[in-house]
């Protein structure tokens, strides 16, 4: 089978990889379908995530189907499945606190051992998630980064005239946007690209502004989904008094008016990943629903030997979601 390999930083190729065989008796054989381009592949390229291991098999956001089980799985082959590309072990201090998405053993797909972009994975059944054959795949797709949303949407109350700035329209804030405005909230999008505010403002109709043009306006909640110093900086200074900052952006350190945090009494909440497959699920029912429209998320599909290219687009900032087409094979 063939797959992508990340040899260093920058180095990466299309290789030809052996199948994985015989599976363990807890095991899932699955075929790709669509992989997505996450932000933190592109730190992975780049060398920027510290934890991150070489030579590495890049991805970890997929859909597929099921091609073969072992012995003690419960799943039919031919159904499709995603999965979480992020393990816990059930039994540390934090998973017993139901905590596993900082489970303190966690390994990330993709990051410090081999991801999902190759044309078949092997996996363990404890991170598979049979989905709705209706569901379509260019949807489906979503579901893992998706999940980030719907986990950090529980930090905060967001209904109907909530007021909602989401700073940062990358695939993660139009995500938020796209939740935010079906949930009924004022949502205002903020970013540093005209372009993308454009987009935006065409797939969700909601009210945009440049990042430097914000001036008095205040938000009940703030989602900072841009992962730089500037936006966590700027979330806090447009919160309101009493209001909440959910950070889900992976900014190094940022400069904070503590003064100002206590006497408005803001609750900064930090966010990461999700709880599976508790969190998968809520994105399931939301993407079944016909109102809730993710499609314009999604900026370009290439094939699996056109990487290159794909990578080149994802790492621009100009574009939402691009996804790696695994049905057409290598050629």
């Amino acid at each position: 089978m063939w797959g992508l390999h990340l040899k260093n930083p920058g180095e990466l190729e299309l290789k030809e990889f052996p199948v994985e065989s015989p599976l363990k008796e807890n095991e899932v054989r699955i075929k790709l379908i669509y992989g997505g381009i996450c932000g933190s592949d592109i730190g992975v390229y780049k060398g920027k995530i510290g934890h991150a291991k070489y030579p590495v098999r890049p991805g970890h956001e997929l859909v597929g189907r099921v091609i073969e089980v072992g012995e003690k799985v419960d799943l039919k082959t031919g159904t499709k499945v995603v999965v979480t590309p992020n393990t816990f072990c059930g039994e540390c201090e934090n998973c017993q606190r139901g905590y596993r998405n900082i489970c303190s053993f966690k390994e990330s797909l993709g990051v410090n051992v081999d991801g999902i972009f190759s044309e078949e994975i092997t996996i363990s059944s404890k991170y598979v998630l049979p989905i709705p054959e209706e569901l379509q795949d260019e949807k489906a797709v979503l579901i893992e980064p998706f999940a980030v949303i719907t986990h950090a949407f529980e930090k905060a109350f967001i209904t109907k005239g909530t007021t909602v700035g989401v700073i940062g329209c990358g695939t993660e804030g139009m995500l938020s946007i796209a939740l935010a405005n079906f949930l009924g909230a004022k949502v205002t999008a903020i970013d540093i690209y005209q372009s993308k505010l454009e987009k935006v403002k065409a797939a969700f109709g909601v009210h945009t502004v440049l990042a430097h043009e914000v001036k008095d306006e205040k938000f009940d909640v703030v989602i900072e989904a841009a992962g730089v110093k500037q936006a966590v900086e700027q979330a806090v200074g447009v919160v309101k008094q009493g209001g909440s900052v959910i950070l889900i952006g992976l900014t190094p350190e940022a400069t904070l008016p503590i003064v100002q945090i206590v006497r408005n009494e803001i609750t900064i909440h930090g966010s990461i990943i999700y709880n599976f497959p508790e969190d998968f699920s809520k994105c399931v029912d939301y993407l079944l629903n016909d109102d809730f429209d993710v499609k314009p998320i999604i900026s370009n599909i290439f094939p699996l030997k056109e990487f290159k290219k794909a990578y080149i687009y994802a790492i621009s900032g100009q574009c939402g979601k691009i996804l790696l087409d695994f049905k057409g094979g290598h050629i």
